[in-house]
């Protein structure tokens, strides 16, 4: 059973969001909190696999307490509205596993966090800055869902720019006539 804590400051969408996957018959949402100190605290005492947090919340940032959880051994999803420069790039050194629209249907999110477990990292190529510079992101696996999420498995066999696999996946989509956004 995947264990899981949630933080969304938005109260209507936090029990939305846990009612839908505790629907999951692998998941179960072991606690919920209003903001990311509430949520350090649940994920400190509760011990879950994943901890989604939301990324604008109040008394503690979804980003600030990824960053906290980094050493923790609970892998982090952030959820967010739409992208803003600088996000993606702070996500990413908090080492998030995930980094995802709230908009997305909840089988994509049941479907993210069953890959974040078997050590994927997720990011919606929607929220990646385009003038990220990051230096070299160490990728040896990587997908491209239906959905055009992009999947990201680190491993230190093939070096590339996280940049440059977007624009690989946008050029590939291209090539394939399918949607990029």
């Amino acid at each position: 059973m995947i264990r899981i804590v949630i933080a969304d400051d938005q109260g209507m969408l936090l029990e939305a969001m846990g009612s839908l996957l505790n629907l999951e018959d692998d998941m179960e949402v072991v606690g919920q909190a209003r903001n990311g100190e509430e949520a350090l605290k649940l994920v400190h005492q509760l011990q879950p696999d994943i901890c989604i947090l939301d990324i604008e919340m109040p008394e503690k940032s979804g980003l600030e307490a990824a960053e906290v959880l980094k050493t923790n051994g609970c892998k982090v999803i952030i959820l967010t509205t739409f992208a803003r420069t600088g996000y993606f790039e702070r996500a990413l050194h908090a080492d998030v596993s995930g980094y995802l629209l709230k908009d997305s249907p909840s089988e994509k999110l049941a479907s993210s966090i069953r890959s974040i477990i078997d050590g994927m990292r997720i990011y919606s190529p929607e929220l990646m800055d385009e003038d990220f510079s990051e230096p070299e992101q160490e990728i040896d696996k990587f997908e491209l869902s239906a959905e055009g999420q992009i999947s990201i498995e680190t491993s230190n066999q093939q070096v590339n720019k996280v940049g440059t696999v977007r624009n690989y996946f946008t050029t590939i989509l291209d090539k394939m006539k399918l949607p990029t956004g």
